[in-house]
């Protein structure tokens, strides 16, 4: 029953994370169109805009991704498979899941997974993603490098 309350709770977490990633995306994709559509007076305001945006852009997909993990985890609490691993079907530890509520593979099958390659990824759909009813895929996030040289 603590294992069930206990997920119960990373529910809530997942939902309240993804909420808050919606409305982050939403305003960072707005805020770069707009940031597009205004025109710098001097090379130098371009460049520093042109940077600001690359930033922007890059931690958009960032939340996207994990946006898109939330949604897949939302998904498998409603079948019913949440907190199963999605290689080896074992049960993926209460420990691993509160610190990686999103998480898919046990450690061992993550670990290998990466060892063969960053395991597996689909493409984000940031238009997909903000919108509430659309269908979930599963991207798990990743790090990004940001050369501000």
């Amino acid at each position: 029953m603590a294992r069930k309350d206990s997920l119960l709770g990373l529910r809530q977490i997942l939902i309240k994370r993804r909420d808050a990633l919606r409305t982050a995306l939403a305003g960072d994709l707005s805020l770069l169109k707009e940031l597009r559509q205004q025109s710098s007076s001097d090379v130098v305001d371009a460049a520093l805009d042109s940077a600001q945006d690359e930033i922007s852009s890059q931690l958009a997909e960032v939340e996207s991704r994990e946006l898109a993990s939330i949604e897949n985890a939302l998904e498998r609490m409603r079948k019913g498979d949440y907190g199963l691993c999605e290689a080896c079907e074992q049960v993926i530890p209460l420990a691993r899941l509160q610190a990686l509520p999103y998480a898919t593979l046990c450690i061992q099958c993550q670990r290998e997974a990466e060892k063969a390659g960053g395991g597996h990824r689909s493409p984000s759909d940031w238009a997909r993603l903000i919108d509430a009813s659309a269908s979930d895929v599963e991207s798990p996030p990743s790090d990004i490098e940001i050369d501000v040289s």
